[in-house]
């Protein structure tokens, strides 16, 4: 760029008001500002009890029972594309329970206040979907699926009831 064209975007630049190196040194401002408010949060004095599960027992245990519930998913899948129909009720209430279990363990893991109302319609899809995986309790899958519904019923009776 020639001499000529410079001095003319840097009039140009001071007529309007703004130049780009304002922009940025703006920027780089507001980022300082927003950086300092969030290390402020973490200063000593702040309150981290909220930052943890209030309930890890039952936290941990339904997400042990997500797990449980995906493998068995897993294995009725398989049977599936044998063409073995035989667990389609079983992964049907498998697949519920693994929805309502999801929301549960966030709801644990958030310290949300709707944990103890949530955890009466977790309970009956649990106590269903453990009734349902015990007809197929000879698939390791299913079984281990069904004892950790167990779990969790026993765990929100133990913490929540």
């Amino acid at each position: 760029m020639k001499n000529n064209e410079k001095s003319s975007m840097n009039n140009e630049q001071k007529d309007n008001g703004i130049s780009r190196r304002d922009v940025l040194l703006g920027m780089g401002a507001a980022a300082s500002f927003a950086y300092a408010g969030a290390a402020s949060a973490a200063m000593p004095g702040h309150d981290h009890s909220k930052h943890t599960a209030q309930m890890p027992d039952v936290l941990n245990t339904t997400n042990i029972c997500l797990d449980k519930g995906q493998r068995c998913i897993a294995h009725c899948l398989v049977s599936f594309t044998e063409g073995d129909t035989e667990l389609a009720d079983c992964a049907m209430k498998v697949h519920e329970m693994q929805e309502i279990c999801s929301a549960f363990s966030y709801l644990l893991a958030a310290n949300s206040t709707y944990v103890k109302e949530y955890s009466t319609i977790c309970e009956k899809v649990c106590k269903d979907c453990a009734k349902e995986c015990r007809k197929h309790e000879k698939h390791i899958e299913c079984k281990a699926c069904a004892e950790a519904c167990d779990d969790i019923v026993a765990a929100i009776q133990l913490h929540l009831s």
